[in-house]
């Protein structure tokens, strides 16, 4: 799926913003899927980013995604985050840092998939899960991450819209942007009084390690510094790749 190839296409992304990068891949033997983890830890290395491994083997390194199904308990790595799709299976996290919840909308990268949550059913599922959520599923315009963040994600992933893309730079920086613009309190007009909390008591918060924009690449279903459960992480800009 990875336009001109994969290492261009998460390079691209990371130039764009992209902090977290979810490698896929199953289909590798675990000698060339190691070494592909090796050159996209070295690409997300010059920016303090860090590689995801889809899968309980972190391929070397110490951050894993799971898929719902298991395995249960999650292993203890310092970065752990899980697929899920409805309240069931967020109810069932335990030691986990973070969730995916999807499909947010019908997504070319995994037709048939639903239905959709949408805005309102992103939500709900928020509001019942412990951890930090990131929204993924059909995810390509900025309108679209900001709704997701307006719902309360922490966070958004994006596979199809990164991988396809003809200038994956560009594309990350435009959805990066559009994330940081929906985080970031709006201050009042020059001239504008609060009638709730004095101008001088305002100061715009933006993440410290970049937008939470989460690049998934592949096909594979339902892909941060560790998040903790009681703390919404800041969620840099990630990549999912493979199938």
């Amino acid at each position: 799926m990875a336009r001109g190839g994969l290492e261009r296409v998460v390079a691209g992304a990371v130039a764009g913003g992209v902090r977290w990068a979810v490698l896929r891949e199953k289909d590798l033997p675990r000698a060339e899927r190691a070494a592909l983890a090796v050159a996209l830890r070295a690409i997300l290395a010059d920016v303090g980013g860090t590689l995801i491994v889809a899968g309980p083997d972190p391929l070397g390194g110490d951050a894993v995604h799971l898929p719902a199904a298991g395995p249960y308990p999650p292993p203890a790595h310092r970065l752990v985050g899980r697929s899920c799709h409805n309240r069931a299976e967020l109810d069932r996290l335990t030691t986990e840092h973070y969730a995916t919840v999807s499909p947010v909308h019908p997504t070319r990268s995994k037709p048939g998939y639903g239905p959709p949550l949408g805005a309102d059913g992103l939500r709900a599922l928020v509001g019942s899960s412990r951890v930090p959520v990131l929204a993924l599923g059909g995810i390509e315009t900025p309108d679209q991450v900001t709704a997701c963040i307006e719902a309360g994600a922490a966070g958004v992933a994006i596979l199809g819209a990164l991988m396809r893309a003809e200038d994956p730079t560009e594309t990350a920086s435009t959805l990066t942007s559009a994330f940081t613009k929906a985080v970031t309190p709006k201050l009042p007009e020059p001239g504008a009084e609060s009638a709730r909390s004095p101008r001088r008591g305002l100061r715009p918060t933006v993440p410290a390690q970049g937008s939470s924009l989460t690049a998934r690449s592949g096909h594979g279903r339902p892909q941060p510094p560790t998040a903790t459960r009681n703390s919404r992480p800041q969620p840099p800009t990630a990549t999912k790749e493979g199938p």
